[in-house]
């Protein structure tokens, strides 16, 4: 078993005691349709990231609640025994647009169940926000420009999810640098940043940006507990950022995808056509995420299918080197 030290390292983190006093490196894992399930979820708290998944990923009637019941025994258990080193928190993906009709009940059940990170998607809402801070949960909201950013902390997210270019799934399109810097601008709160983060090194470089934490998904699409197919984590290993095609054919929302899957289902990926704004499913009957892989541009870093746990592993070693490279170049300097 992979042994999880606590990092220590002192950082001027914005961060609740809950998102800085129980990871064994500053990082949250993102929630990834298909993907991430209570399995994935577990390991990566377990190993000291906070773990995810999207609430619709709980597919069948009563599935959401049983994942909540599976997830909070099993880390409620691990935390008994590792008293000193409990596991990270984990958090529950909510798309919070009109077109989802199971928020309501899925909201319930994370009031039911205390979830402690309520991460918003697709809207801001401050009815959501306010059912959340009243069991005592926080809420992050992701966003792709500073605009969306304002409108989430005005009502009432408690930190945000900055989406830059490179990241997988519906990724923006401005520069990581430029968009925490507007941010930092003006907000001092938790902030989390996504795009193309695969390494320990790339954690430090996002906190020198100014973020708090980074936010990874692409990465884990390859380990044990993803609920990835077999050809999918292959392409993770395999293929590199110039593999990645950015395009809003699949669901009407430009996001990041493996040309290997867009040329599996027979379209060029070099010549994709452009979507009408919003319309869903499209490009020759292939469904986005099942059989058009959304991925981000980091999985260059990528080299093996590993457990969750022996990734995390290697990001807090690659983080904790970094970060004495840094303390020796501050003191040459």
């Amino acid at each position: 078993m992979t042994k999880v030290i606590h990092f220590n390292r002192e950082f001027n983190m914005a961060l609740p005691d809950i998102l800085k006093s129980r990871l064994s490196v500053p990082a949250m894992a993102a929630p990834m349709f298909i993907i991430s399930g209570p399995e994935l979820a577990i390991a990566q708290c377990k190993a000291g990231v906070v773990g995810s998944f999207p609430a619709l990923n709980a597919r069948e009637k009563g599935e959401f609640e049983k994942w909540l019941i599976q997830i909070t025994q099993e880390l409620d258990a691990y935390n008994k025994a590792n008293p000193d080193k409990p596991a990270a928190p984990f958090a529950v993906n909510l798309i919070v647009h009109k077109f989802n009709m199971r928020l309501e009940p899925d909201l319930a059940l994370c009031e039911k169940f205390q979830v402690p990170i309520v991460i918003t998607s697709l809207g801001a809402r401050s009815d959501v926000n306010d059912k959340v801070h009243a069991y005592g949960g926080i809420v992050l909201h992701d966003i792709i420009h500073n605009t969306y950013a304002k409108k989430a902390i005005q009502k009432g997210a408690d930190g945000l999810i900055a989406v830059a270019a490179g990241a997988g799934g519906h990724a923006g399109t401005q520069s990581p640098m430029a968009l925490i810097q507007e941010i930092r601008a003006w907000f001092d709160g938790p902030l989390l940043l996504s795009g193309s983060i695969a390494t320990g090194d790339a954690i430090l470089a996002a906190q020198a940006m100014g973020a708090d934490l980074a936010y990874i998904g692409s990465a884990f699409i390859s380990t044990t507990e993803a609920r990835a197919v077999p050809e999918y984590k292959d392409s993770i290993v395999k293929y590199n950022a110039e593999d990645i095609v950015y395009s809003n054919l699949f669901t009407g929302v430009h996001g990041n995808y493996l040309k290997p899957s867009i040329k599996d289902a027979g379209l060029d990926p070099d010549n994709l056509p452009v979507s009408e704004e919003g319309k869903l499913n499209i490009g020759g009957g292939n469904k986005a995420w099942k059989d058009i892989w959304g991925c981000g541009q980091g999985i260059g870093a990528i080299s093996e299918q590993r457990s969750a746990a022996d990734y995390v592993a290697g990001l807090v070693t690659e983080y904790n080197s970094a970060f004495d490279r840094l303390a020796i170049l501050k003191h040459i300097a």
